[in-house]
């Protein structure tokens, strides 16, 4: 751990000098170069004598109002595609904070392999991911970064945090490190470092993982000129162990050391490496007088002309034996005695937008934006049928337009619509239809809001959908587009900690993984449909927090879907020390009905229909112990408490794959600011 923070502290000394130089010569920046001359001659502007001198915000920017503006640390994430920004909330709270595992802050958790750094999915359909770049990572969303996730910091003292799970024996333990630091140059001007390494030695034979990811970012939010750029890096390399063989040894037999239950493979790898670069910018031209004392150009007609681009690749690369994978695969392709399946995938994005703001940001048209883009893509994998031609990468190219409207009446109505076609190239005629309106009132200055959104898709297969080649899967296919209707609805009362809502998703020639664990597409309509209920109680120093989600599938054997999944949380909060120390003590329980969960495959990390046996009805319950002293938050966890004591050990919710056992884990996180 200290000489990854030795790499971070390199990484960050070379970060600001990078930004200072940047700084020096930014078009916006009351620290460039003009500023810096008119210090040394002290050169005293003149001023009109009608103007009113106003003493500037400590942020000038469009983006921000004075509620934020004054804030002493927020932090945001960045629209790639627009001249927008959305706030998020900064975890230094204890809420939730004993759901260490990233899949698991979902909304009522995922199926999962049983371990951390291992494949995960949503049980809630409609948050699972549905692009369709490099699909192979889809089980590993919650543990990526990307440009739209990238988080970005405007702090008045440099803000350091530090975080740290440990959990399990020495030779099993689970270890999570999560360090993130932001210091601004300037008011509008700031740099972060966010990083994350999770890994696990596994409780189970081959369930070795670690993934990590680092976020470097660069922001410049001024008067006019706006620009957000960085680097992301994201890896895993995950040892694959292919379920245990029999369930029985979990379910019906007690082993005093769970590695000594016999796994499919014992050799097999999977690793993963991914590389972004990006950079999006916009420079406002505003169309009406701009004065000394005005701090924005948020209520000035303006026009903005921006700038985005992005670089990625990643590759992936699955290795395992004949000898040490007893007769998990069916076929050997290319080796009968050695797998060693190389792909990668790479993206060149680039786009120019235009947003034209005619009266106020925050108007009934509050933004109108406009925007064309080409993408490139490059493909690569191993083939017999190129293999005479070096199996040369395969090149698609991809050209877009898009558009958008924003628009608000006061803090009452919000709404917003975006559009975005492909003309022409590997997605073309596809089309992506999207609009949100949510109305506010107030009773007792309390608001209570009712959210409706709608979209259309029409969107391509992915590559690797029709096109793949390894060892032990082949598949090339020739699939329609998807097209999924989708419209939701929620009604939310947080002064009571209510929130109720459903969404109605229509899909036709949905694309799924079959049975066999191969691409299929199929013909008919899909219907799948759920409705949910969040309750928030509080009684004195008790709480009860409730979340109840119904699910249904028109074609289970496509999608399958449990009824009921349901997540609480149960615990007293109080002051022990008031406004020093704060203590939560309770247990949390994840449950869901029994249906056809997932199956998982290694090779291609992809998760698959099964048909072989229903998976579900237990009860999965943490007690824990979090404290908040001053600024360092603590916690004690017994992970899987109710383990052996009820729910008869059928604790799986992959086929195969089950759970960890009852494990103690201890935990801080300090942020420092200063």
């Amino acid at each position: 751990m200290i000489s990854e923070l030795k790499k971070i502290h390199a990484l960050l000394r070379t970060a600001i000098t990078v930004v200072l130089l940047f700084i020096f010569f930014s078009p916006d920046s009351s620290y460039g170069q003009q500023a810096l001359i008119d210090k040394l001659l002290k050169k005293n502007k003149e001023k009109d004598s009608l103007e009113v001198v106003k003493e500037k915000q400590p942020l000038e920017s469009y983006f921000f109002d004075d509620s934020i503006r004054n804030m002493h640390i927020f932090a945001w994430q960045a629209e790639m595609n627009a001249n927008r920004v959305d706030t998020i909330t900064i975890d230094t709270l204890l809420k939730r904070f004993e759901v260490d595992y990233p899949f698991m802050e979902k909304w009522a958790g995922s199926a999962y392999l049983g371990n951390l750094g291992g494949a995960a999915q949503s049980l809630n359909y409609f948050e699972r991911p549905t692009n369709n770049d490099f699909v192979f990572l889809r089980a590993y969303d919650s543990y990526l970064v990307d440009p739209q996730s990238a988080r970005f910091f405007n702090v008045k003292e440099p803000f350091t945090q530090l975080s740290w799970y440990m959990s399990g024996q020495t030779r099993r333990a689970e270890e999570q490190l999560r360090v993130v630091h932001a210091q601004n140059i300037s008011p509008s001007t700031g740099i972060n470092i966010d990083y994350k390494n999770r890994g696990t030695k596994g409780m189970y034979s081959s369930q070795r993982s670690k993934d990590k990811n680092l976020s470097t970012a660069f922001s410049h939010t001024g008067k006019k000129y706006s620009i957000h750029a960085g680097y992301i890096y994201n890896m895993g390399d995950i040892r694959e162990n292919g379920g245990i063989i029999r369930d029985e040894d979990v379910i019906d037999t007690i082993y005093s050391l769970p590695y000594n239950i016999e796994v499919n493979l014992t050799d097999a790898r999977n690793e993963f490496k991914g590389n972004t670069f990006y950079v999006s910018q916009a420079y406002g031209i505003p169309l009406q007088k701009v004065y000394f004392e005005d701090f924005s150009i948020a209520d000035k007609s303006s026009i903005f002309v921006g700038h985005y681009f992005e670089y990625t690749r990643f590759k992936k690369k699955y290795t395992d034996t004949k000898a040490n994978s007893t007769d998990f695969y069916d076929n050997w392709y290319i080796s009968p005695s050695v797998s060693n399946d190389s792909i990668n995938e790479s993206k060149i994005d680039n786009k120019i937008f235009i947003q034209l703001q005619p009266w106020d940001r925050n108007a009934v048209i509050g933004t109108i934006d406009a925007g064309i883009g080409h993408a490139m893509y490059s493909y690569y994998m191993f083939n017999f049928r190129n293999y005479l031609q070096g199996n040369k990468n395969t090149k698609r190219n991809d050209t877009y337009i898009y558009g958008s409207l924003t628009g608000k009446i006061k803090q009452y109505i919000d709404w917003r619509g975006n559009v975005t076609y492909h003309p022409f190239g590997d997605k073309s005629q596809d089309l992506s239809v999207n609009a949100e309106l949510k109305m506010s009132v107030f009773i007792k200055s309390r608001p209570l809001s009712l959210t409706v959104s709608g979209s259309i898709d029409n969107r391509s297969p992915g590559y690797w959908d029709e096109n793949y080649f390894s060892n032990h899967f082949v598949w090339s296919n020739n699939f329609n587009k998807e097209t999924e209707t989708n419209i939701s609805a929620k009604l939310e009362a947080e002064a009571i900690g209510l929130e109720v809502g459903g969404w109605q998703s229509v899909i036709n020639d949905k694309i799924y993984y079959n049975t066999k664990a191969l691409p299929e597409q199929y013909g008919g309509t899909l219907s799948i449909s759920g409705i949910y209920i969040r309750k928030n109680s509080k009684a004195g120093i008790f709480n009860f927090n409730h979340r109840l989600l119904l699910q249904w599938s028109s074609n289970e054997s496509v999608v399958a879907l449990p009824l009921v999944t349901a997540y609480g949380a149960y615990f007293i909060d109080f002051n022990l020390v008031r406004d020093v120390l704060r203590i939560q003590l309770g247990i949390d329980a994840w449950y869901n009905t029994e249906y056809y969960a997932p199956a998982y495959m290694p090779a291609t990390m992809q998760f698959y229909n099964q048909d072989e046996k229903k998976l579900g009805n237990y009860l999965f319950m943490d007690a824990f112990v979090s404290a908040k002293w001053k600024r360092m938050r603590i916690l004690v966890k017994f992970q899987h408490v109710n383990e052996d004591l009820f729910g008869k050990r059928n604790y799986f919710s992959v086929l195969h794959y089950p759970l960890n056992r009852r494990m103690f884990k201890l935990g801080f996180s300090w942020s420092f600011y200063d």
